[in-house]
């Protein structure tokens, strides 16, 4: 049995008066910039099971139904969202790949590689740490702003966003019926990516094998998936000097990652300053903390390859190998990157556990579609 979150705040309900009716589509906007149609937000009741975390309430961003569906036409709008027209917020981010690229660094209208690997948008309203790999977006909706202006992902203009954004024969009566404006003036950058956000945070992954067998009690695991579940992946009371893979310790249940920042061994550096990517620190100036990056959830891991910030690797199997490996002894590594030895008995093991945490039906869920 699941909870029902609602997600407005009373503020946001006395904007203006008005019925909660969708906003018309296609309606013609005044000269003057007036826009008229409904302008009152209806809260939006964010579908969580019960085994999962609260999500993280905004209250400088309260989820309308209204602000998810603005945002939901904005995230796969190529056409307002890119300088040529031919790239969106979806296209680094797929529904069928839960929510990333496949590359394993995205490519942006100019056909020019990125820096880092696309992140799934997959359970961000559960995260409280900061957004990005390094953590630079104190706040979902304004992690939206970097990619517009990127050169190397949409190379737009905000300006010229907004410009589409208010001529548009739609885009106002919805900002309106989202917000409650009256002018096609108020459109704005952060009403914009407030809405980007709000659309995100109703992406959940929540129903996958693993949620069925431990959570429903509907269904088994495999010998194998239970191997890996039990004797690999959760790991408690260790002997002293035990090496074992121990996932959890950073990617328990039920989120599968714990949204905090690690040197996951990766780089082998004279230095600390000597990280190409400083991740955490390039933002906040530690140098202990360069060559961290956040932990990012392992639901439908196997549909997000290649893995790590820069896609390193293309495969589960090489990211096993590598944690098997120990790291390098950085000194700011994660204590837990020790190296261990595994049968292929048990990795295969490992890697079938992995795969049920695959959520199929996120895939094909209307709600996180293309509208039409």
């Amino acid at each position: 049995m699941g909870r029902r979150i609602i997600l407005l705040g009373l503020s946001v309900l006395l904007l203006a008066a008005g019925c909660g009716d969708e906003p018309g589509v296609g309606m013609e906007v005044p000269v003057e910039g007036t826009i008229s149609g409904p302008s009152t937000p209806t809260p939006y009741a964010l579908e969580v099971p019960a085994y999962l975390p609260a999500p993280i309430v905004d209250p400088e961003n309260p989820v309308s139904v209204e602000g998810v569906e603005l945002g939901r036409h904005i995230f796969y709008d190529a056409e307002i969202l890119s300088t040529d027209g031919t790239m969106s917020c979806a296209s680094c981010h797929r529904q069928e790949l839960a929510f990333t690229d496949g590359l394993d660094r995205s490519l942006g209208v100019r056909r020019l590689a990125g820096s880092r690997s696309a992140m799934s948008l997959v359970n961000l309203a559960f995260n409280p740490n900061g957004f990005n790999w390094d953590g630079s977006a104190p706040k979902l909706w304004e992690q939206a702003i970097h990619p517009v202006e990127d050169m190397l992902e949409l190379d737009n203009d905000w300006e010229e966003v907004l410009r589409k954004l208010r001529a548009d024969a739609d885009y106002p009566a919805r900002f309106r019926a989202a917000f409650g404006i009256d002018n096609t003036a108020e459109i704005s950058r952060e009403l914009t990516i407030k809405a980007l956000a709000q659309f995100e945070r109703t992406i959940i992954s929540a129903d996958s094998k693993y949620d069925r067998v431990v959570y429903h009690n509907t269904d088994f695991f495999t010998e194998q998936e239970q191997l890996g579940a039990d004797s690999l992946f959760f790991v408690e009371n260790l002997p002293p000097g035990a090496l074992h893979p121990g996932c959890g310790h950073c990617h328990n249940a039920p989120s599968f990652g714990d949204n905090k920042f690690h040197n996951n061994g990766l780089d082998d550096v004279a230095s600390l300053d000597d990280f190409i990517d400083k991740g955490l620190g390039g933002v906040n100036g530690n140098r202990f903390d360069n060559g961290k990056f956040r932990t990012p959830t392992l639901r439908n891991i196997a549909l997000t390859a290649p893995y790590m910030h820069d896609g390193r690797f293309e495969t589960l199997e090489e990211v096993l190998d590598h944690y098997a490996s120990g790291g390098h002894d950085v000194e700011n590594e994660d204590p837990n990157i020790t190296g261990f030895t595994l049968t292929e008995r048990e990795k295969e093991a490992l890697l079938a556990f992995l795969h049920t945490l695959t959520d199929e039906s996120l895939l094909t869920d209307a709600r996180f579609a293309a509208p039409h």
